[in-house]
């Protein structure tokens, strides 16, 4: 697997795979009537995009800069989606060290998540895996599209 800077000949593949993502309305705090240009703005104008790539399908991305400017500009957020058909095969895990690596050389001294679902199990436990803490706890934050209400973590740790 090939994790690279996203290009425009990206754009489609990513996205369908957002789209697929935000339709199961569990982990991203998107409705499925976000437009497409809001995508272009917010995955490729606010910070960098990156994509994985298997077999010359995209299967993952994530785009990481800044969790705030100015005074708040050396922590870095950053968000993921793996695609559905490359879920449990070590894709993710593969995105986020990569972005910590890339957080790291860039200068981050922290990385900070402010909106993971609590019941995004898989992504939990892999960002604990990985060294992050709950710091916060944010009740009832995310409409999620079968259990209703439902709790959001702010996660965090120093590169």
């Amino acid at each position: 697997m090939e994790i690279r800077v996203a290009s425009a000949n990206d754009f489609d593949a990513m996205w369908g795979m957002f789209k697929a993502a935000i339709a199961t309305q569990d982990a991203l705090p998107f409705a499925g009537s976000f437009q497409i240009e809001t995508f272009r703005t917010h995955w490729f104008q606010a910070q960098t995009p990156y994509v994985a790539v298997l077999e010359g399908q995209v299967v993952g991305m994530y785009k990481m800069g800044p969790n705030y400017p100015d005074l708040g500009a050396h922590v870095a957020s950053a968000t993921y989606v793996v695609g559905a058909q490359a879920q449990g095969q070590g894709v993710g895990r593969a995105l986020v060290e990569h972005s910590l690596e890339q957080a790291r050389a860039e200068g981050f001294l922290a990385m900070q998540f402010n909106y993971v679902v609590s019941t995004n199990g898989p992504a939990v436990a892999l960002y604990r895996k990985l060294g992050f803490a709950v710091v916060g706890t944010l009740p009832k934050a995310f409409l999620h599209g079968a259990m209703g209400l439902v709790d959001v973590y702010v996660m965090h740790r120093f590169l």
